[in-house]
This record gives structure tokens, sequence and C-alpha cells, in this order.
């Protein structure tokens, strides 16, 4: 959560969220005997690859060797367990056919030994096949999903410049297409998404520039800040010809990660040699606290805004001006959506709800609290269709269903707080960006579709904190930012990963 006043650094600024819940490791569930730990991984894999012709990149056959190393490290072990079941079987039977013969003949309780042999050799017998089919299982789907993964959703391009971690990014509704990225460095940038330039800078904020959203038909973006205001300022961009892409899967020149550059490095090419916006054409200035989100109302006409002030505020773009304080939370608020067709405002809070709000009747301005979390509800939002979908730091994400929304008709059970989630728009897919730098992939109904591809040269490095999709772009139709100082663009191939569900 960004600081009020936004002059924190990466830690500062991490460090004024909420305490999280610890989060838990997320790997092949594998169980190494000491045995297999005390090889020598690194000899091994040289080994295996002196004497091999192969047309594979180093870093993808040493990534195959790791993989594959595990699945044997794990059916070594489901051998062991087998041989120990084996033995635990035959010195049951021998004991309980030992107990049989110290009985008579006649006497009918050899029967019940008989019996009671059979039915323990039964039940074992039922472990054995139950542990080796479910290990197996959890070994063959984590290698799928891996694998999967990647061939279904690749990274395309990054997107380096702030000085500090970006909380929130958003695509233009009208030609040219940018990105828009909000940063805890006081700046919102505009980036040509083909070439991962920057092409325009905002630098009319005092504080953390928490969220960023574009008017649906107009050359005009809505920045909401730590500085306790809200901004409406009119941009202008040329887009730089499109280069060649680089491989950003191979290993780059110098083992430098851009999330340990110093404070306040950037490239070359970075916002200070783009051009500089630095007046608002509107300045919203109600609130009494950090103002942690703002969107536009359908039309572009009106605004809605969320502070930490516990209200959320809605403007007239054209004179600035108050319409309706939204009061009734009872601590901060932590974001706020619009429905893309309907007057609708959902916002969340830490107070664990969220609130609709219906501005649909001039006249009557409803309102409905809903209560599904357990802890801070990070963010709530709206599909293309009649759903709202809420994400909570109680590492649950609900989807609910706005004709009857008395309980959630899916939830989805995850490993870490979720954060500022989003859902395509045609193919109704929901990216979740975790605090363990994951992001997943699910349906309405709550199936898991993927996992975004990460690793020590690939991903985000730090808390993710925001995700958008772009769906009209074929190339780049994700994009998620976060506390690293970059934005990724993702291609996610939707027919591929559908069918494949």
């Amino acid at each position: 959560m960004p600081v009020e006043g936004g002059t924190s650094s990466g830690s500062a600024s991490a460090s004024s969220r909420h305490p999280k819940q610890k989060r838990k490791a997320h790997s092949l569930s594998i169980r190494r005997t000491n045995s297999t730990e005390d090889r020598p991984g690194g000899l091994l894999r040289g080994e295996m690859l002196d004497g091999q012709d192969s047309k594979l990149p180093l870093t993808l056959r040493n990534n195959l060797l790791d993989l594959f190393g595990q699945i044997e490290r794990e059916f070594e072990n489901l051998y062991i367990e087998n041989i120990e079941l084996r033995r635990e079987i035959e010195s049951l039977n021998d004991r309980l056919t030992g107990d049989g013969q110290t009985v008579d003949g006649a006497d009918p309780s050899k029967g019940v030994l008989k019996a009671k042999a059979s039915h323990s050799t039964s039940q074992l017998s039922q472990k054995l096949k139950t542990t080796y089919k479910a290990s197996t299982s959890k070994i063959v789907s984590s290698f799928k999903a891996t694998a999967g993964s990647r061939a279904l959703c690749q990274l395309q391009k990054e997107y380096m410049g702030h000085r500090d971690g970006i909380w929130d990014l958003g695509i233009t509704k009208t030609q040219p297409v940018v990105l828009g990225t909000a940063s805890a460095d006081h700046s919102a940038l505009l980036w040509s998404i083909e070439t991962g330039k920057c092409v325009l800078r905002y630098a009319g904020h005092a504080g953390s520039v928490n969220s960023i959203k574009f008017h649906p038909t107009e050359q005009m973006a809505l920045t909401a800040s730590g500085d306790q205001t809200a901004h409406i300022w009119r941009y202008m961009v040329q887009l730089p010809a499109p280069q060649p892409q680089p491989d950003v899967t191979a290993p780059p020149d110098d083992d430098q990660d851009s999330s340990d550059r110093e404070e306040g490095e950037v490239d070359a090419e970075g916002p200070c040699e783009v051009p500089t916006v630095r007046v608002a054409t509107a300045t919203l200035k109600s609130h009494q606290g950090v103002v942690i989100a703002a969107d536009w109302l359908v039309g572009g006409k009106q605004v809605v805004t969320a502070s930490w002030d516990r209200a959320a505020n809605l403007y007239e773009v054209e004179t600035s001006e108050l319409v309706h304080s939204l009061t009734g939370h009872d601590q901060e608020l932590t974001h706020c959506c619009t429905h893309p067709t309907q007057r609708l405002v959902v916002t969340s809070s830490r107070d664990t709800t969220f609130r609709l709000w219906d501005f649909r009747d001039p006249s009557i301005h409803s309102v409905n609290v809903f209560q599904g979390h357990t802890d801070t509800v990070t963010s709530a939002v709206f599909t293309a269709g009649d759903n709202v979908v809420s994400g909570s730091d109680d590492r649950t994400v609900k989807v609910w269903d706005l004709k009857n929304m008395r309980s959630p008709i899916a939830t989805i059970r995850t490993d870490s707080a979720v954060n500022r989630i989003s859902v395509s728009a045609s193919s109704r897919i929901i990216a979740l960006p975790h605090d363990n730098r994951q992001v997943r992939l699910f349906d309405m109904s709550g199936v898991r579709l993927a996992r975004l591809p990460r690793s020590n040269r690939m991903g985000h490095r730090r808390m993710v904190c925001c995700t958008a999709w772009n769906e009209e772009n074929q190339s780049c139709n994700l994009f998620t930012c976060g506390f690293d100082r970059q934005a990724i663009g993702w291609n996610i191939n939707i027919p591929a990963l559908l069918q494949e569900k």
C-alpha cells in the first residue's frame, strides 16, 4: 500500500502495507532423502551434458535436467516407500499367521484371524496404491503445469524506467494505444507497447502515484496520489517505429538484477529524455488522506475517487465539483472500480467488506454491503457481464452475481495475499497478482488455467501489485507490474488455454 506523501523508498513503501500472512512455498511437492540431497547435482548435470550433441540452448537443457532430476528423485522415494510397505505387509501376515497357529483347528476364532489378516492386507495394499497414485499425479501435474504455462504464457516485453515500485497500470482506450504506469516515484509514465520505450512522463503529483485510468473516448488520464489529490491531465504522444524484438528469455550481458539497481538509477532512455507534463487540467482536492484509487464513470463525465479517509468521492469532470461523498466504510479504502456500461461503483476497504453503489436512478443512490472476506479486500472489479470479482489478503478470490449477491458463485483459494485483480472482457479470465511474486489465471468458475512463468531471469522479482488485460493486442494481451520497478507485457494464448481446460 503506498505511503502518505509517497516519499518512501522501495523498502519503506513495502513496509507501509499492513502485515501480510507468510506465504507458503510454491513448488513441486518433492520429499528428498539424505542420499539424494547429498548428490553433486552440478557435477552430474555436467557429466550428462558432456558428449551430447543437442541444438537446445544450455539454459533450457539445464532446466529440463532439473525437472527430470526432481522426477527421478520422487520416483526413487516412491520405490523406497513401496519396499517398506511390502515389508510391513509381510510382517503383518507372518504375525497373524503365527497367532493363528496357536489356536485349535476347531476354534472358530481362526476364521476371524484370517479375516483380520485379509482385511489388514487389503487396507495396506489400498494405502500403497493411493500413495503411489497421489504422488505420481502431483509430479505429472506439476510438470505439465510448468511446461504448459511456458508454452501458453510467454514474456513479450519489459518496461523499465521507474525509480520506485509500480502500483498500478492501465491501457488507453483510444488511438494511439499506449500503456500507462503509476509509481511510488511520484510519476506516471506512458509507454509504447511494441517497443517498450517511454513516450511521456507526468510529474504533476507531490506524492506517490497510486493508480492510473484513461478516459473512454478522449486522450485524458486520471491519476490518484498520496498527496491527497486526484489529477486529470491531457496527453499527446508520438509512438516510435517498431524494432525487431530481442529474445527476452536469453540471459543479459551482465548479472545485475533490475531490482538491485541503486535508487534513482534508470535506463539511458528513461523518463529524463521524454516529454514531460507537469500541470494538471483539473485537480480534485476534497479528501483528507491518501487517494488510493480513482476511475471514470461510464461516459467519462464523472469520476470517483477512493481514499484512506474512509470515503469515496464523486466529482464532475468539467467543473471539478464534488457531487457526492460516499461514506460508510469503517476503515481505509483500498480500491474503487466502475461498471463498463452502467452507473455502478464498487469500493473495497480494509474493514473486510466491499460496497456496491448504484447511481442509475438520479433520485435514489442505494448501497449494498458485502461481507464475504475475513481480511482486507484489496480490490473488487466488475466484469463485462453481471459479475463482481473480489480479492483479499485472506488469500481468496470470490466471484459474485450482481443479481443475487447473498453468497459467491465461486471461491478461489490461493497460497498468498491477492492484490489488484483484472478480468478480461471477452474471454472472462481472471488474472491474480500475488504478494509471493506469482501471477495465476483462473476462469469464472474458479478453475485454474495457468501460472505465468517466473525464474531468476524472467518475471517479477518482488511483489506483483496489479494486472491489466488488453485483448485487442495480439502480441501483448496481459500486463503486470510490481514493486521491482518494472511492468511486463505477456502473450497469453487464450484459445489454447481455454481449449486445454
